[in-house]
């Protein structure tokens, strides 16, 4: 068998369980797939949207019903090693993905405020556009099941709001394309097995404002809201994520103080009166 063939396998048969089963079970649980969907598949070059790739692959080849799907690399001004990686990657893994350049790490990192804020936004709205070009309906990230509940703490804890990160979202500036999140059940430990079982290398983040800073004095929120929850299994209870994802569909309205729909906020005290 090729390198690629046996990477696919382990998909199928070894993670089956962890990988293949949870990526089927959210297409179905969420309906994020129907027939004749024509799907963009974003590869950031970084392990969860390389493995979400060779889950479409895969799903393309035992799906029931019909769709399409095109894989895209958005090349925002990655420096030549991290290019050069995620081409031997794409190769290594028999993907046929379109790389597509754009300068948005040039006009991001002028910016003296906030540059990965406004990075993160040229990303987005060039990527919709670029699925627009390609005619698909849908565009597929790479999120998994923890991206989804750091997101959940990280709102609460420096947000003050309780919200997450949905497995699908409709585009409000473009009319009729959808974003979707496949990979949603998807445990990241799980993902760095499968990673470290066909000994795979991939980029991280390859931002050039971090090359530019230094790396002892850089620690994300999101990657110290990771170790917050990896210490909270440890030493308090063991399922503590799966609370926290199970909490976002599991919102008592009448045991809160409000919320907010849109643009209007519900307080409890609004028919606090009527309701006694």
């Amino acid at each position: 068998m090729e390198k690629y063939q046996l990477i696919e396998r382990s998909i199928i048969k070894t993670y089956r369980g962890k990988l293949w089963a949870k990526f089927i079970k959210a297409l179905k649980e969420y309906e994020l797939l129907k027939p004749n969907d024509k799907v963009c598949v974003c590869i950031s070059g970084g392990k969860d949207s390389m493995l979400l790739a060779k889950l479409f692959q895969e799903l393309k080849r035992h799906s029931d019903f019909e769709f399409d799907v095109k894989y895209i690399v958005m090349n925002p001004g990655y420096n030549d090693y991290h290019l050069n990686m995620i081409k031997d990657n794409l190769k290594l893994l028999n993907i046929d993905a379109q790389i597509i350049e754009t300068d948005i790490f040039e006009i991001a990192n002028k910016q003296i405020k906030n540059p990965c804020y406004l990075c993160a936004r040229m990303r987005r709205g060039a990527l919709y556009n670029i699925a627009s070009k390609l005619g698909c309906n849908k565009i597929a990230l790479g999120h998994h099941f923890d991206d989804v509940i750091e997101t959940t703490l990280m709102n609460m804890l420096n947000v003050g709001s309780f919200q997450t990160m949905r497995p699908k979202l409709h585009s409000t500036n473009h009319p009729g394309m959808e974003l979707i999140r496949p990979m949603y059940l998807i445990r990241e430990k799980d993902i760095l097995a499968w990673v470290n079982y066909n000994e795979l290398k991939f980029i991280r983040c390859a931002c050039k404002f971090t090359e530019q800073a230094h790396n002892d004095e850089i620690e994300s929120m999101r990657s110290k809201t990771k170790e917050l929850i990896k210490e909270l299994e440890k030493d308090y209870n063991p399922v503590v994520a799966k609370n926290i994802f199970i909490s976002t569909s599991n919102v008592v309205l009448d045991k809160i103080l409000g919320y907010k729909e849109e643009d209007e906020y519900y307080n409890f005290l609004d028919d606090y009166d009527e309701k006694k």
